[in-house]
């Protein structure tokens, strides 16, 4: 269930609850009259159905309450109410299948600035997993991949694709290549600075590294496993499961490979530097490519299953 609180101009308030009443799936519904004060107004909150949710959130902003008023949408985690079971039961669909194209745009467009959070997360894991590819250490590559940010622009621009946003996915983009670009040129000169410190060795670069060595040398099995890794955070995303991004950024060698890429230009290894550069390329692909058939097959899907939920 989803609980909306609303701020409507009085003038707006009669068509807003109307709209309410004749979703499917809505109960709960609570008006305050004059109650809001910036902006000016009524307040009026009411529980939905998940799977009913993102009609209910269109007809709003049809009504133009987001430039008029406010929409506030939040997860209910329990709700003991038989009216509540009683408007999942009678909502279309099912919730856990249900989209909320509001909700990924607005989070994706968070998740997809060009921040300095963002550029020091996806720094600090391109500097971990340097240490890991170096050291030949598994548990090192795991943190770093742990640690990367980079799944949220990949949602962002595969969202943008699907929902025509061109200014999100050139947002998105602009956070991918230049989030990038400075975690592999800071690394490059972490790197000679351990090579200085004598911490970093050419020979340890090159030395057989059975735990790392994948990740500059790419193939087939690279580019499977990443769109198999955008399906399901695609679907962690959509589906409110945020627990199995951890899953996602554990599968991908994204950061690792961006990683290798750093270390291995520092000690001038074009072999291996373009063997990573590939890498990064084919997992940033297979990402992108299956997040963005996965939101089109669920758009797809949902409008072929979903059934009317306004009343007349």
């Amino acid at each position: 269930m989803l609980h909306l609180r609303l701020i409507a101009p009085a003038d707006s308030t009669t068509d807003v609850v109307h709209l309410i009443e004749r979703t499917v799936g809505t109960t709960h519904l609570v008006v305050l009259p004059g109650a809001a004060r910036n902006p000016a107004g009524d307040v009026v909150m009411c529980d939905v159905a998940r799977e009913a949710g993102d009609e209910l959130i269109a007809g709003l902003r049809e009504l133009r309450l987001d430039e008029t008023g406010s929409i506030a949408v939040e997860n209910i985690d329990l709700s003991l109410s038989e009216r509540a079971d009683k408007a999942e039961k009678d909502a279309p669909g099912e919730g856990a299948d249900a989209v909320l194209w509001e909700h990924l745009a607005d989070a994706t467009h968070e998740e997809s600035t060009l921040s300095i959070t963002y550029v020091a997360f996806i720094t600090l894991a391109t500097m971990i997993a340097a240490c890991g590819v170096v050291l030949d250490n598994a548990i090192l590559i795991v943190g770093a991949m742990a640690v990367g940010p980079e799944f949220g622009p990949l949602a962002g621009l595969s969202t943008a694709l699907v929902q025509r946003h061109p200014r999100l996915a050139a947002r998105s983009l602009i956070a991918l290549l230049a989030g990038f670009a400075v975690a592999m040129l800071v690394t490059v000169g972490f790197s000679v600075f351990m090579d200085a410190v004598g911490l970093f060795t050419e020979a340890k670069l090159e030395a057989k590294r059975p735990n790392t060595g994948f990740v500059y040398a790419p193939d087939w099995f690279s580019f499977v496993v990443a769109a198999l890794a955008g399906i399901a955070g695609t679907l962690s995303l959509t589906s409110a499961k945020s627990g199995a991004l951890v899953g996602v950024a554990i599968s991908v060698t994204t950061i690792p490979a961006a990683a290798n890429a750093a270390v291995a230009l520092s000690y001038g290894d074009m072999g291996q530097t373009w063997g990573s550069t590939k890498q990064l390329l084919l997992n940033l692909l297979g990402i992108t490519l299956a997040a963005t058939l996965t939101l089109l097959a669920q758009k797809w899907l949902w409008s072929t299953q979903r059934k009317p939920t306004r009343t007349s």
